[in-house]
């Protein structure tokens, strides 16, 4: 190869790599170019999913749960104790009246005691007739011998009595005076003891009427611990339990924070699992709270109903306050420090609006101030949104439920 053809092929190279560069920096360029058209469009503003604020009713309600327990329990336990129990005649469930014999214990026993009282009785009322009749021999005898001693006083002094029977005379009159204080004493003693016979017989006839185990009052047999054969006895459990007049309630539990909204005659629903509903009234709000649990206590009143079982489980709901206002779902409020906010979307940009939260029931909470009826507000505020911002505002279509 001479050194013309050489030079030739160096320069041909030369061109070609001077073309390949050239393209190199166009495409580069183009690139750069459309990069920069992209980040000039637009941005799209994001879908927010918003809710109209509305009218709606809100019914605050607190939480409570407990047990179902007698409004008024008696225990019914015998008078007397030492007798058995002869005869049951109630058993759990029934309804019973004032004065239904519950129970009847052994008598026999009472029966004698008062047999032998009425003896007693007989020799005390002998007795009093004994005493009555020598009072009236001895109020005879003294008068006599008191007559005859007045008469010997006088012979006496004249000289045509002898002290013999001067003696004699004034003698009898002592000892029939004597005689008739201690007939009246007698009289005295027998009526005594026709009075403590009487008293013991008023005792035997209490414990003989109460061999029969009555109702105290109207209500429901709750619970029967009374055995034929038993020992009847006023220690240890009763022989009857009963519900006065059948009312029940719900005795439940509170959270502190929550027993101050709580106010007797407040209207509440007790719910008891897999027997229903029951309208309820608040009857007593403990004013003391358990240092430990931190919990209130409350009693709603539920009245006579056969469906309801004492010692049940239930739940109940006491509504506390009642109100109709503005309504904006809960997730749209937001709280910081104490204040309440909701995004406002208006033309297509967010606006933060603080508000004064009323009642809350369920998901919905009460604004009193702050929005207007049909504002649009986030429904699920958060932090993402800011002031200013532009957004696309979507509400969604309402539910089958909602819309009927």
């Amino acid at each position: 190869m001479n050194m013309r053809t050489f030079f030739f092929g160096l320069l041909a190279a030369s061109a070609v790599a001077g073309g390949g560069y050239v393209y190199l920096e166009k495409k580069h360029a183009a690139a750069v170019q459309a990069e920069r058209l992209e980040a000039a469009k637009p941005v799209a503003a994001p879908t927010i999913t918003v809710s109209k604020v509305g009218i709606d009713n809100f019914v605050e309600t607190a939480a409570v749960s407990g047990s179902l327990v007698p409004r008024e329990e008696i225990l019914v336990s015998p008078e007397v104790e030492g007798l058995r129990v002869l005869e049951l005649l109630a058993d759990e469930g029934d309804k019973v009246k004032k004065g239904q014999v519950l129970a009847r214990l052994v008598a026999e026993q009472l029966d004698a005691q008062l047999a032998q009282n009425d003896a007693n009785l007989a020799r005390s009322d002998a007795a009093i007739a004994q005493a009555e009749s020598q009072i009236v021999q001895f109020e005879a005898q003294s008068k006599e011998a008191a007559a005859q001693f007045d008469r010997a006083v006088p012979l006496k002094q004249s000289g045509y009595l002898s002290g013999a029977t001067y003696d004699q005379r004034e003698s009898a009159a002592h000892t029939t005076a004597a005689q008739l204080i201690a007939a009246r004493d007698g009289l005295t003693a027998a009526k005594a003891e026709k009075a403590q016979v009487e008293a013991q017989r008023r005792e035997l006839m209490w414990r003989r009427n109460n061999t029969e185990v009555t109702a105290p009052a109207d209500g429901v047999i709750s619970r029967r611990m009374a055995r034929i054969g038993a020992m009847a006895s006023t220690a240890g459990e009763p022989m009857f339990r009963i519900i006065q007049n059948g009312e029940i309630e719900l005795d439940a539990e509170i959270v502190e924070t929550e027993l101050k909204r709580v106010k007797v005659g407040q209207k509440a629903v007790v719910t008891v699992p897999q027997n229903g509903d029951f309208e309820g009234k608040v009857r007593l709000v403990s004013p003391e709270v358990d240092k430990a649990t931190r919990l209130g206590r409350v009693k709603i009143f539920l009245g006579d109903n056969p469906s309801l079982r004492i010692g049940s489980y239930a739940r109940g709901r006491i509504e506390t306050a009642r109100s109709r206002g503005l309504a904006v779902p809960s997730s749209a409020v937001t709280f910081d420090q104490g204040l309440a906010s909701v995004q406002v979307v208006k033309d297509d940009k967010v606006q933060k609006h603080s508000v004064t939260v009323g009642l809350i029931a369920g998901d919905r909470v009460e604004i009193k101030k702050g929005v207007n009826e049909g504002d649009l507000v986030v429904t699920r505020a958060g932090t993402f949104l800011r002031d200013g911002d532009v957004v696309r505002p979507v509400i969604p279509e309402p539910r089958l439920s909602e819309a009927k």
